[in-house]
This record gives C-alpha cells, structure tokens and sequence, in this order.
C-alpha cells in the first residue's frame, strides 16, 4: 500500500506538468492578448491609448517574450506560490482571489453536507420500502428536483427569502459589510444569506445522490451474501449497514475525485443569478477578458485538485471495498 501511494504521488508530478502546460496552450489559444482587447476597447471608446505605456507593460510583464518562456516563468513562479498577476484587477492573483476562496469553499462545503444529510437516509429508506407510497412520494420528489433548473430555483428562492425573511436579494452578505474587515455582524449576515445558495446548489445533487444510491442499494440487496446473513440472524440494521449500504457507497467515493474540484470552481451559473462573491464567476470573467494568469491559476488549482480527488478516491475504494486490489494481475 505504501509503495502503490508513492509511485502514485511520483506520478502526480508529470502529470501536472502536462496538465499545466495544456492549461497554458489554451489560455493562449486566443489571438491577441488582454493588453490587445484593452487597447481594443479603448479606441472603441474613442479614447486615445498611449503605446509607449502599453509597450512598457507588455515588457513589464513578459507579454513579449516567447510562448516557451512565458511557460517557464509562469510554471516556476506557481510552484513558488506566486499566481502571477491579474491584469484586470491591476493586483496579485494571490489578492484578487482572497476572501472569494474562502466563500467558495464555505458555500460548496455546506452544500455537500447538505446533500450527504439529505441523500443518505432518503436513499436508504427508498431501497428498503421499493414501491412503498413513501418510495413513490420521494421518488416524485427526487424528479421534480432533477427537472428544476437551478437558476429558476434561485430566482424563487430570492422572492421567498426576501417576502417572508426580509432578506435582502442577491450577494453573501448585506452590501454594508462588502469590503469590510470580518466581524461578528458580517458573520451573521453571511449566515443569513447562506441557506439560500446551499438549497439551491444542493438540491440538483440531492436528487440525483438518492436515485443512484437506491438503485445501488437494490442492486445488493438481492445478492446471495445478503440473504445468507438474513439467514443467519443477522439484525437487519446491522446487515444493511454493514454489508450492502457499504458496497453501494463506490459510486459516491468514485466522485471524489470532481468533488474537490466543485468546491472551488462552484456553480457558476447559480452564482451569477444570486450575485454570490463566489470564483465561479471571476473564472468566467477571467477567460472572457483574457486575463491568462488569473484563469491559468483557476485551471490549475481545479486540475491539481482532481488529481488529488483521484488519489484519494482510489485509496478509499480499496478501504471501502475488500474486493478492489490495488495490486495488479491475477492470482491463483
């Protein structure tokens, strides 16, 4: 196991290096450069554009140099812990990032307790009562939840929250604690925007984590090993839980590897419709406005991500599952 471990992170290695340096063809794939569409907009302004300062900049920044030197020098400067610099926000990617990370991974955190809360028992209950009204009645409910877009959701969830809470529409937090130093206060009013988002994002996965853990709880139910420990006297809560809920659980450890991702990327679209201080949709602005070394660092942190995912996915399927080996071939 520990060998499988090292050679795994020794692998990570070259395969984020391919990665980041996919990641940098593509944020160049676009002609022209962010200092271009800047001089671009201007004259469109009619504004005048001084060449020399854009000259300068261009050298400022590395923005004449080659593909493969810029490659290097933006490779090497990320593995210092320097994200290069946002030409948009005119700041260190580092900063323009901030307290947006912080909420992204509060909101995407609290969205999958949410649904693992939710999920868990409604799944349970829908496999060991098949064709139950109950089963009937969650099943509508799971298909109203897959079939709800989640932006129609927000925008339902807004009036509601605003009518009968008085919270106030769109955002993490009241606008007068926008830009302010943490407190106590903000805190709270972060709180009361929260719930909203968290619904909203969660509900689609709810939905969705139920009809797959039933069908895979069903699945096991009916398996000869079930029925031997049924036949044995086994308690029935403890053969559940123990045996064919543990089994069923693969599909979900699976996913680890694009839940970790999820979590800093976010729903974008959810949050361009609650205006949520989230990264989704800086990323969005990012790639638009060609601001390559603050989309480069998104793209990154969501590949270096999922290669952990993947890794700690594969090491709690062989935990979870005695029948997955991490060793290959066959033995006899």
């Amino acid at each position: 196991m520990g060998t499988y471990i090292l050679k795994r992170v020794l692998l990570m290695v070259p395969t984020l290096l391919l990665i980041s340096l996919v990641v940098f063809v593509i944020i160049q794939l676009p002609p022209g450069d962010y200092l271009e569409s800047y001089i671009a907009e201007l004259q469109a302004q009619g504004e005048s554009v001084d060449m020399e300062k854009v000259a300068y900049l261009r050298a400022e920044y590395g923005l004449d140099k080659s593909f493969m030197e810029q490659y290097l020098s933006w490779v090497t400067g990320f593995v210092q812990g320097d994200f290069g610099y946002s030409f948009e926000y005119d700041l260190p990617v580092s900063e323009v990032v901030g307290d947006r990370m912080y909420l992204t991974i509060l909101v995407s955190m609290l969205t999958i307790i949410f649904t693992w809360l939710i999920a868990f028992p409604i799944g349970l209950y829908s496999a060991t009562h098949q064709y139950s009204w109950g089963d009937y009645g969650l099943t509508l409910l799971g298909f109203i939840g897959l079939a709800t877009p989640n932006f129609l959701l927000a925008l339902v969830m807004l009036y509601f929250a605003n009518v009968y809470f008085g919270t106030s529409i769109g955002g993490l937090m009241d606008e007068q604690y926008i830009n302010q130093p943490w407190s106590w206060a903000k805190v709270s009013s972060i709180l009361e925007h929260l719930w909203i988002p968290v619904i909203v994002i969660g509900t689609s996965g709810t939905a969705g984590m139920i009809r797959r853990l039933r069908a895979n709880l069903l699945d096991e139910l009916h398996k000869p090993y079930v029925v031997t420990g049924r036949a044995k006297g086994l308690p029935e809560t403890r053969l559940l839980l123990k045996y064919p809920f543990r089994v069923s659980l693969n599909f979900f450890v699976a996913d680890i590897g694009n839940m970790l991702p999820s979590i800093i990327s976010g729903a974008e679209i959810v949050a361009l419709v609650l205006s949520l201080p989230t990264t989704g949709p800086m990323l969005l602005g990012a790639l638009q406005s060609q601001d390559m070394y603050l989309a480069g660092s998104f793209l990154m942190f969501l590949a270096t991500l999922t290669v952990i995912g993947v890794l700690i996915s594969d090491l709690l399927l062989a935990v979870l599952d005695p029948r997955i080996r991490l060793e290959g071939g066959a033995r006899r």
